[in-house]
């Protein structure tokens, strides 16, 4: 019941500049896609959830953890529906995925890729305790073109190895 509202957003002009890898998705490709994942974040090494508003189950979004490595690592992604941006939502629905990761699959670090034009996503890691670590050089390609990366950083706070 979820693919129409992810063939939207996935379809979505506003968010194409900060998709790393856009392409017009179809409902079929989403339906299968959905179809064809165990729903197990171990066995798919990659898992999608839907943020919803708990006072009327509205969908705002999706967040992901991707290129899971079991108690290791994992990549966080997120995007908020265009009728619900800058309203807090998803500096909410990224502390909880962090309160996830690091707390039910012992992960001891989330990382994420931001467009270094993408202020507001910039602000969003910052703001949920990511550190930038890095910068990779013409990491995506949007529009044709090739920008950087800023690779953001959150370290398991209730880890003290070295």
């Amino acid at each position: 019941e979820d693919s129409d509202v992810m063939y939207e957003m996935e379809n979505d002009p506003s968010s194409v500049g900060y998709q790393q890898f856009h392409r017009s998705v179809f409902p079929l490709r989403i339906t299968t896609v959905i179809e064809g994942s165990q729903c197990d974040v171990f066995a798919d090494k990659q898992l999608r959830l839907m943020i919803v508003r708990k006072s009327d189950h509205c969908i705002l979004g999706t967040i992901d953890i991707t290129d899971f490595v079991p108690f290791i690592r994992g990549g966080g992604g997120i995007a908020i529906h265009k009728d619900y941006r800058q309203q807090g939502y998803a500096g909410d629905a990224l502390n909880l995925l962090c309160e996830y990761a690091f707390d039910f699959l012992s992960l001891t670090q989330l990382y994420a890729h931001v467009a270094v034009d993408n202020d507001v996503c910039m602000k969003l890691f910052t703001s949920c305790g990511f550190v930038q670590c890095g910068l990779l050089k013409n990491w995506l390609q949007i529009g044709g073109c090739y920008k950087d990366a800023a690779l953001f950083q959150c370290l398991n706070p209730k880890l003290n190895c070295k």
